[in-house]
C-alpha cells in the first residue's frame, strides 16, 4: 500500500514539474520560435554527414596496394614533403606530438587496385622539427605557385600552434567526380 502512495505521489510531482515547464516554454516561446528551433536542429543533424572531416574519416576506408614508405604509393601522386609513414606516423595520421594543418592542398590519385581515381588532402603535420627521411616531390596534376590550393610548394602549417613542418599525410576525402 505504501508503495503505491509514494508512486502516487512521484506522478504527481512529475505532473506538476512537466506542466510548470511547459507553461514557462509556452510564456517565453511562441510556436514559430519552437519549430524553427526543432527545424535547425533536424537540418544540423542531417548536414552532420556531409561536412568534410566526416567523409574523410568515411571515405579513407578504401583497397590498398602498395608500399606506404614509398614516393610511388598511390596516395602520394601531387604530395610534396616527408612522408608521415617513415616519420612516427602513417599514411593518413600525423605522428605524436604533431598535429595536422586545418588547411590542405587536395590532388586526383588513381588507385591502382579498383582503377578508379580519388580526391586525396594533403595535410602537413606540424609541431616537431622536420623529418628528412623519405622526401617526396610528387607534381602529378600539379597548377602553377599562383593557384595555391593546388600546389604542394606552399608551407600549409597554418592554423596550428606551430608553424614547424614536420611531414605529410594523405587523406583519401572521396571518390573524385567525372572530368570535365
Amino acid at each position: 500500500m505504501k508503495l503505491t502512495a509514494l508512486f502516487e505521489q512521484t506522478l504527481r510531482t512529475l505532473d506538476r514539474a512537466i506542466g510548470s515547464g511547459s507553461r514557462q516554454l509556452a510564456r517565453s516561446a511562441s510556436r514559430r520560435n519552437l519549430l524553427t528551433r526543432v527545424g535547425t536542429l533536424l537540418t544540423g543533424a542531417a548536414v552532420l554527414p556531409l561536412l568534410p572531416v566526416a567523409r574523410a574519416l568515411a571515405a579513407d576506408q578504401v583497397d590498398e596496394l602498395g608500399d606506404p614508405q614509398s614516393c610511388d604509393y598511390w596516395r602520394y601522386c601531387a604530395l610534396g614533403g616527408s612522408l608521415c609513414s617513415c616519420c612516427g606516423g602513417t599514411y593518413n595520421s600525423c605522428p605524436p606530438g604533431s598535429e595536422p594543418s586545418p588547411i590542405t592542398w587536395v590532388g586526383t590519385c588513381r588507385n591502382p587496385v579498383d582503377g578508379r581515381d580519388y580526391l586525396i588532402s594533403y595535410n602537413d603535420c606540424c609541431g616537431k622539427s622536420l623529418c628528412d627521411r623519405c622526401w617526396c616531390h610528387n607534381t602529378e596534376r600539379e597548377r602553377p605557385v599562383y593557384f595555391p590550393s593546388k600546389s604542394s610548394a606552399v608551407l600549409w602549417c597554418f592554423g596550428t600552434e606551430s608553424r614547424a613542418y614536420h611531414c605529410t599525410i594523405g587523406v583519401v576525402l572521396g571518390e573524385a567526380g567525372p572530368q570535365g
